[in-house]
């Protein structure tokens, strides 16, 4: 028995809900196709299937009037993304040119009613079937394809019964009507899978490839991971890397929607399509072009459009009902008052038509899925990653939020907190500790290198250089034999003053870790180092609690740091846990009826994260952070914890006034319909109308930007 396997294939020429029903029935049909989930807003297609032909496939889906062409596993260029939509601008579209032929045709037929009343009816019938004709053929096709009842059936029904009782004048500017609220449908989804093509954009096309010294302009899909690139100031970064050499103000906000420009220099992660300001920079190469952030962010984003909301599925399968079931009551409308009631015939029958109308599902099934891509396309610019409308619509529910230490609350990196000189100044401590230090990747040690740097004092590797196991590092200085170590390997070589010693205890209780440094065997000074809270952890941890979130602190570390950094952030520690017990509390949280948020470095904290309602994982753009868990906040802010969960809200909030816009208008015109106060074509502004006004008030998520430092 062949195992089934996923292919993604992109759809053109969808433009609405309807589009995305028709192509997934036509896929239904294919033999060995187990699920089918569709984006309109993506324009793609992920088909789960035993072995089936994909030929056949894009066959039938070609057939159901759409483009369809399998989309390769991995992209050899993240500028092919930039062409996946590429419809051109809207009035050369077909619809377009549809809409416009047919409204020409409308208004001639005014004209013409106008010159010869006698055949003002014949004259307005043809002018519908410019319009119509199309219409009537996707309403065929749908149904061969496994999908009567869409929107085109309905129209076509409505529109030529129209015809049959005389109202073709109607008929004609019902069609026109419909054919405009679709072009503006599809204006509006283009503007949503524009906002994901331009992240494409932002990747240059060429780099400048540093070999043996010498540089040469090369395509930047062509570099490979290792590689060496020379940024100039001005220029956009061509790959995911780390900073070989170089120092410079990096501007991020393209991909991370951040206004202020942060300084980088060696060692530091630099991602695609970012600027560089004012230093030259030698960047080494980390991430194929299919693989660099900004594809990863299309291909996931792309991904996530497909997958539904529980909403979202839940207002699908009431439409599959509701149709038919629209038609059942508009055929009821029609034939019930002239039998029972002795109506007349045409009156009511032209009510009917009228319910036809009003009863379009497009609206409804369209408030959701419109909302959600309009969100998930606004989180990826402020890289917030969020894997499918399920997630982004259970995120609003969150009201515990358990976060790790280590690389999540703060940094994951030590950091230089504080200089005690004794006898010496606080610049000649720190020069010496660094000369030490020079050259080691040691994470005290890069600590001590980097204030050092950050306070322009000159470093000279001292010589002799040498670890000891355990205890520090020795070399020599000038004349002068220096070590830098633990206290305990320190009080070894010599007696420690008794405030020092009180010092150091006290920056113990603090949980920072301190190396002293002896010249010639005698106390100079002592350094203290902390991983410290980022610099949003306080402000993002307000935002939490603000949104109505609780939060709490889970980590392997040590109960004195784990209490230190908790009270420095204000926030509940439980420290030294297994992974195993980060797992545990988790399940306890939920069993007490709290909606879990977990939030970690996607590694060693997979188990809490698997088991929590949400689960979160922060990193700089790493596989694990992108791959693992529900969500990935990708610059690692805790800001963005509460920006997920806002935007989640404002997305919920955004559905809850598209369903009610759909249904409102829907339930107004059926009343005045009946009553007999509006006709045919205020009954089809119910339907495309509704449909353009939802569709609109989804887009407005695109210009959510989130809660700034």
């Amino acid at each position: 028995m062949a195992s089934s396997i996923d292919t993604r294939f992109r759809i053109t020429g969808m433009d609405c809900a309807a589009c995305a029903t028709k192509v997934e029935a036509a896929t239904r049909r294919v033999s060995g196709v187990e699920t089918v989930s569709v984006s309109v807003t993506a324009g793609t297609m992920t088909v789960r299937h035993a072995g089936a032909d994909l030929a056949q496939i894009a066959r039938k889906v070609t057939e159901a009037g759409y483009g369809a062409s399998p989309i390769p596993a991995h992209r050899p260029d993240p500028h092919d993304h930039a062409h996946d939509h590429e419809d051109g601008p809207w009035y050369a579209i077909h619809k377009a040119r549809l809409t416009l032929l047919c409204g020409l045709a409308v208004a001639l037929a005014f004209v013409g009613s106008w010159i010869v009343p006698a055949w003002s009816g014949w004259i307005f019938a043809a002018a519908m079937l410019v319009g119509l004709v199309p219409i009537a053929r996707r309403a065929m096709i749908g149904a061969i394809n496994g999908a009567p009842f869409t929107i085109e059936t309905l129209m076509t029904v409505a529109a030529l019964g129209a015809v049959v009782i005389g109202a073709s004048e109607e008929a004609a500017v019902v069609v026109i009507l419909f054919l405009v609220g679709e072009l503006l449908e599809g204006i509006a989804t283009g503007r949503a899978r524009a906002s994901i093509r331009n992240l494409a954009t932002l990747v240059p096309r060429t780099a400048l490839l540093e070999t043996d010294g010498a540089t040469s302009e090369v395509p930047a899909e062509s570099l490979a991971v290792g590689s060496l690139i020379l940024v100039r100031p001005g220029d956009r970064i061509a790959a995911d890397g780390t900073i070989a050499s170089g120092d410079s103000a990096i501007d991020e906000a393209p991909v991370t929607g951040e206004s202020v420009p942060k300084r980088k220099g060696q060692g530091d992660a630099v991602f695609a399509g970012t600027i560089n300001h004012d230093g030259t920079l030698r960047v080494r190469v980390t991430a194929a072009a299919a693989d660099n952030t900004i594809s990863r962010i299309i291909r996931l984003v792309e991904e996530a459009q497909e997958s539904k909301a529980p909403t979202e599925r839940f207002i699908e399968r009431f439409a599959r009902w509701y149709t038919p079931g629209v038609m059942v009551v508009a055929a009821l409308v029609a034939v019930l008052p002239p039998l029972l009631m002795g109506g007349a015939w045409s009156e009511w029958v032209y009510k009917g038509l009228a319910v036809l109308l009003i009863g379009c599902p497009c609206a409804l099934v369209i408030s959701t899925p419109a909302a959600i891509a309009a969100a998930l396309s606004a989180g990826a610019r402020r890289g917030l990653l969020l894997k499918g409308g399920a997630v982004l619509e259970r995120l609003g529910k969150v009201d515990m939020v358990a976060l790790d230490k280590t690389g999540t609350l703060t940094e994951g990196k030590p950091q230089v907190t504080d200089i005690v000189a004794l006898g010496r100044t606080e610049a000649e401590v720190l020069r010496l500790a660094a000369a030490l230090e020079a050259g080691s990747s040691h994470p005290l040690a890069t600590a001590i290198l980097a204030r050092a740097a950050a306070r322009n004092i000159p470093v000279i590797a001292a010589l002799d250089g040498g670890a000891i196991g355990g205890k520090g590092v020795t070399g020599t200085v000038g004349k002068s034999a220096l070590f830098l170590g633990s206290p305990r390997a320190a009080a070894e070589r010599t007696t420690l003053p008794a405030d020092l010693t009180a010092r150091i205890a006290a920056f113990n209780d603090e949980g920072k870790s301190v190396s002293v440094l002896l010249i010639d065997n005698e106390v100079a000074g002592a350094i203290a180092m902390r991983d410290e809270p980022r610099p949003d952890a306080k402000a993002g941890l307000d935002a939490l609690r603000a949104l109505g979130a609780e939060v709490v602190m889970l980590t392997g570390d040590n109960v004195r740091t784990a209490t230190a950094i908790a009270a420095q952030l204000g926030i509940e520690p439980r420290a030294e846990l297994l992974p195993a017990d980060k797992q545990r509390i988790v399940n306890e949280l939920k069993a007490s009826g709290r909606v879990v948020a977990k939030v970690g470095d996607g590694i060693n904290d997979a188990p809490a994260l698997a088991a929590a309602d949400i689960g979160i994982a922060m990193g700089g753009g790493t596989d694990v952070a992108l791959e693992t868990a529900d969500a990935a906040v990708l610059h690692g802010r805790v800001l963005d914890i509460a920006n997920m969960i806002g935007l989640s809200r404002a997305t919920m909030a955004n559905i809850l006034q598209n369903i009610t816009i759909s249904l409102g208008l829907k339930v107004f015109f059926l009343v005045t319909t009946v009553i007999g106060v509006t006709g045919l074509w205020p009954a089809i502004l119910a339907d495309t109308g509704a449909t353009v006004l939802v569709t609109a008030n989804a887009m407005r998520l695109l210009g959510w930007k989130g809660i700034r430092n």
